[in-house]
């Protein structure tokens, strides 16, 4: 029940083989099936007599398929393994013939791929506009894996690109630059005059801007100077103290010196005008003119006489202003 046969070249079975459990699983059967005939004969049970015959011819049929499955189960796991072993030997022996190779060996079995891989990593550098870690890559293309030629359009490329956006981010600047030049916002302007230089120092267009801020500065106080001499010289006394607050933050010591005697005239002058309104305001009862009046004096002129005079009056002529009609 347990013969086998085999070929020569071992690539699968020709008989059968049955494992040892199978044989003992199905002795034991066979003997219970005998044993049960036997005791039904004695006992002329016919009952248990068919019964034991029957568990008998149903074995003898039981075993030829049962043979045959596992003959044709057994070629084909035989057959799927030998074909994973004959698999794994190539791949080792890949690997070993791999391993035995040099490092230069490698580089160039490998060359394709890598070549594909550090073209992909320059091309999202330059999308990235990462333009110094782009050139270290193509650097790494001309001399490492020999392409120069396509090393130097990437080069050029990158030059092409890096250009375009510094002068796009340079416009930007100076353009922010410029709105702060019209603000007046000059502190603020020279300091990023200043950035714009540091960031940008490889851009001919950032050359000069802290200059152009002070001389925009420069020209700006000059234009004051001119309009406060002008409403000076025509009496137009509340457009030169404007003008003349203005420019006290443009002019140091130095420069304030020849304009102090026609700044104390125009001071003076505008001194004289509100006291004389705010006695006509008052005069004529118009306490709400008055009190503003009033106040403009405390507030511009608070050390002088006048001030003090108008402190003693400035509540009651608020009261009486408050209690105008509207």
């Amino acid at each position: 029940m347990a013969s086998a046969g085999r070929n020569n070249d071992g690539d699968g079975p020709q008989g059968f083989d049955l494992p040892a459990w199978a044989i003992g699983w199905y002795t034991v059967v066979v003997i219970g099936a005998i044993v049960t005939s036997l005791v039904g004969f004695q006992n002329d049970d016919k009952v248990l007599y068919i019964e034991g015959l029957a568990s008998l011819g149903g074995l003898a049929l039981i075993l030829p398929v049962a043979v045959l499955i596992y003959q044709m189960a057994s070629a084909t796991n035989n057959r799927e393994i030998a074909k994973a072993m004959k698999d794994l030997a190539k791949a080792l022996e890949r690997s070993s013939d791999e391993l035995a190779l040099s490092d230069d060996a490698r580089r160039v079995l490998n060359r394709k791929h890598e070549r594909d891989m550090l073209c992909k990593a320059i091309e999202e550098d330059i999308l990235a506009e990462d333009w110094d870690a782009a050139m270290i890559l193509v650097k790494e293309l001309a001399e490492r894996f020999g392409y120069r030629i396509e090393a130097e359009d990437f080069r050029a490329r990158i030059d092409r690109a890096r250009a375009t956006t510094i002068d796009r981010r340079v416009t930007e600047a100076v353009r922010n630059l410029d709105a702060m030049i019209v603000r007046l916002d000059w502190d603020n302007a020279l300091a990023e005059a200043e950035r714009i230089a540091r960031v940008f120092p490889e851009s001919s267009r950032v050359e000069g801007l802290r200059n152009k801020v002070t001389r925009s500065r420069t020209r700006y106080k000059e234009e004051l100077e001119r309009r406060f001499l002008h409403a000076a010289e025509a009496e137009r006394v509340d457009e030169a103290v404007e003008l003349l607050k203005e420019l006290d933050s443009y002019l140091t010591e130095a420069e304030a010196e020849p304009y102090q005697e026609l700044a104390r005239g125009v001071i003076g002058k505008a001194r004289e005008n509100l006291g004389v309104q705010f006695k006509l305001y008052v005069q004529d009862k118009n306490w709400r003119d008055a009190a503003v009046v009033g106040e403009r004096i405390i507030g511009e002129f608070p050390n002088t006489r006048m001030a003090e005079e108008v402190r003693g009056m400035i509540d009651t002529i608020r009261d009486r202003a408050s209690a105008m009609p509207l």
